[in-house]
């Protein structure tokens, strides 16, 4: 469960961080980077494994570059459901992914080195 938590924290913080850095990508409050983390959570969570199904051989044809693309699709149907959450085109759309993921997996790591020590 503090692993949930923490996982939705930094997310949320990791997308605030995104708004500063990509331009077309906006975060108006603390609150609403909590309800963009949250749903873009279930969003990867319900309709993400549909698409990745869907499109594998694209994916596998890039080698897995395409999930990327998934990745801003996911953001850019978050971006339409919370208000206070724009994004205002692929591109920045596809600039957040690269960042969210890169935060991911250094929360992964840091998870995993704290658990091993």
């Amino acid at each position: 469960m503090s692993y949930l938590l923490f996982r939705w924290i930094i997310n949320a913080l990791a997308l605030l961080l995104v708004a500063n850095i990509v331009p077309g990508f906006g975060v108006e409050s603390l609150y609403s980077a909590l309800i963009a983390a949250l749903v873009l959570g279930l969003a990867n969570a319900l309709v993400r494994p549909l698409l990745f199904i869907l499109t594998l051989p694209i994916t596998i044809l890039t080698l897995g570059l395409f999930t990327f693309v998934l990745n801003a699709l996911m953001i850019l149907l978050v971006s339409t459901i919370v208000k206070g959450f724009i994004v205002e085109g692929f591109i920045p759309a596809l600039l957040a992914a690269l960042i969210l993921w890169v935060v991911s997996m250094m929360t992964y790591w840091i998870v995993k080195q704290a658990k091993e020590s």
